[in-house]
């Protein structure tokens, strides 16, 4: 009991260790100024990079507002493996959609938690860390419906804009680059991810890079961590040029409005700080960097999204436009649950053990390093798919530790599991030697709302995604299941004694196990977000009507509005979101200052 402890006490000693060593010093502006060249409202994984990029020019003068705190108040923020000790802080925006009637019935009251970045740095200090791209096929679509300029072709230089690979192998394809802010790198993992490749193979699934040439297949997890400390963009774009004169950084600062005068033209924002209201007017855009969820909520508090609505709550309609439609979020279920006899995962005493803790302090390696152990991710393609096309639709993510490993049961609570449920599945499993796979889908057909829920900034909206309400969506899954159960049938895991779990949720006990019936029936129950949410401020033709922003991000039917974040998404990316948000804050930021910063990428 006593070494145990201590082991304790040495992981909160390197907590404490980093955090005092990779806290910067504060630039934050105290008093805002009455007037600035650009607003950029949101500092997350957009709008860090948009401010960064618009204060290079000496000649501007940029005002970021965050409505959240600094990042590095929190000392867990920096330790990869803490990343879900990040939700349900006061970090976290701490939103919770609506009851789902299709999903979720194994969720509390069948809601989903959507925890989102209050703070610098946004979403990109409580993600996973995963460094995905999403598939070349997802930005052609975009620009062959009506988003010029936003193929793959002409999105890849962005990409490479901002990427610090420092994987020397991929480094040396065209795919990658080693001089821009955005460390990206591979860390340290357990004995059994070497067998789980293994399976892969053995199944036929490629051994690839995410993030090169094709997405199908299995991929190492490419992290953005430096050192073994999260790299955000608060750190690797926002604190490098928070020194610049012309950049003031307001933190606490909720806004609660788009200002516009007769002729639809952005004059400013109203903003509340310490209690009190406050108006400042910007001289030439305003750039909305809210996220899918407060982009749209602060357009339609503005006069901007569908007249009807706006109707409802009596507010001036500036722009009839469809803001917080087209809400998209990818899914992922727990099923595929492997437990193992031998001592090749990851488990709580491992994690807490002096000795890792010291390899983490001393090396910035090890498991504290490991992205909450999220080791791999692999993308498949269902037959809902043409054969023709070479769109994933599926992705599977691979942790090496058990979910029922830990005795503090942190991911029950932060899932939001029905008590009976997470006991039934994962429940007496403390310790177990095991790891995780968790299938989804990434290319969902279902679409929900974003709606205002009154008049008051600081209530949250309603946030509907209308889980699984395609019936493609289950058809999807299921297949999604399929593969990520079928890892048991592979020789690399007899060879280590893998055993698929076989306990069944007694809510689908009617079904046998494994059956479609059977797992239809557990994604309705488990249905957990990836924490994807997108597409609500839709991107696309001038004459779309679906669409909110046009191909360089203007607000139609006003001026001097922009919106940059995953919310302008035309079709949500067949991947994880913070890469695509941040290329999407670079080539914001190009579009706005009206230059080009980047060469197209030689064949």
């Amino acid at each position: 009991m006593a070494l145990r402890f201590l082991s304790v006490v040495a992981v909160l000693l390197a907590v404490g260790y980093y955090w005092m060593f990779w806290s910067a010093p504060s630039k934050i502006t105290e008093l805002v100024g009455k007037e600035y060249d650009y607003i950029v409202v949101g500092s997350g994984s957009a709008g860090s990079v948009v401010a960064n990029r618009l204060s290079e020019d000496k000649n501007n003068k940029i005002l970021l507002l965050e409505a959240g705190g600094e990042e590095n108040a929190n000392p867990f923020t920096d330790i990869p493996l803490l990343a879900p000790f990040m939700q349900l802080t006061k970090e976290d925006w701490h939103y919770v959609t609506e009851p789902q009637k299709h999903a979720c019935k194994g969720l509390k009251n069948q809601r989903s938690f959507w925890p989102r970045g209050k703070a610098l740095g946004g979403s990109s200090n409580l993600n996973y860390m995963a460094y995905v791209r999403g598939s070349c096929h997802d930005y052609d679509e975009w620009a062959a419906n009506g988003c010029d300029g936003w193929s793959y072709d002409e999105v890849l230089p962005y990409f490479l804009k901002s990427e610090d690979n420092r994987n020397t192998e991929y480094a040396k394809t065209k795919y990658h680059n080693t001089t821009g802010p955005l460390t990206v790198s591979n860390t340290v993992s357990a004995p059994v991810k070497a067998h789980i490749m293994k399976a892969a193979e053995e199944l036929g699934y490629r051994i690839i890079d995410v993030n090169a040439e094709t997405q199908l297949g299995y991929s190492e997890l490419q992290s953005v961590v430096r050192n073994g400390v999260r790299w955000s963009t608060a750190k690797a774009f926002l604190r490098p040029a928070m020194g610049r004169e012309n950049l003031h950084v307001v933190i606490n600062a909720h806004v609660t409005k788009v200002l516009f005068n007769s002729k639809k033209e952005t004059i400013g924002v109203e903003l509340v700080k310490d209690g009190t209201l406050q108006t400042v007017k910007v001289a030439k855009e305003v750039v909305v960097s809210a996220g899918a969820i407060g982009s749209p909520q602060l357009l339609l508090l503005s006069g901007i999204g569908p007249k009807k609505q706006l109707e409802k709550f009596n507010i001036p309609v500036i722009a009839d436009l469809p803001v917080g439609e087209n809400l998209q979020d990818h899914l992922m279920t727990d099923i595929a649950v492997y437990s193992l006899q031998e001592p090749i995962s990851v488990t709580p005493s491992k994690v807490t053990s002096l000795a890792v803790t010291l390899q983490y302090n001393i090396f910035g390696s090890g498991y504290l390093a490991s992205p909450g152990l999220l080791k791999g991710v692999s993308f498949h393609r269902s037959s809902i798919i043409k054969p023709e096309l070479m769109y994933p639709d599926i992705q599977l993510h691979y942790f090496e530790t058990l979910l029922g490993a830990d005795p503090a049961e942190l991911l029950h609570e932060r899932m939001n599991f029905d008590d009976d449920v997470y006991k039934a599945i994962h429940g007496d499993m403390i310790e177990q030697e095991g790891f995780s796979i968790f299938p989804g889908i990434v290319r969902p057909k279902s679409r929900g709302t974003i709606r205002l829920r009154s008049t008051n900034p600081f209530e949250h909206p309603e946030i509907d995604p209308h889980y699984l309400e395609h019936p493609d969506d289950v058809k999807t899954f299921i297949e999604a299941v399929r593969i990520g159960i079928g890892f048991a049938n592979s020789e690399a895991m007899k060879k280590i004694g893998a055993k698929l779990t076989d306990r069944a949720l007694p809510q689908c006990s009617q079904h046998q196990l494994w059956t479609d019936e059977y797992i239809e029936c557990y994604v309705r129950h488990i249905t957990l977000t990836i924490y994807h949410p997108a597409g609500t401020c839709k991107m696309g033709a001038s004459g779309d009507p679906t669409s909110v922003v046009d191909s360089k991000l203007r607000v139609k039917g006003v001026h001097g509005l922009r919106v940059a974040d995953a919310s302008i998404m035309h079709n949500v990316v067949a991947g994880n979101t913070n890469a695509p948000s941040i290329m999407i804050g670079e080539k914001a930021a190009d579009l706005i200052r009206g230059i080009k910063t980047v060469k197209p990428v030689k064949s």
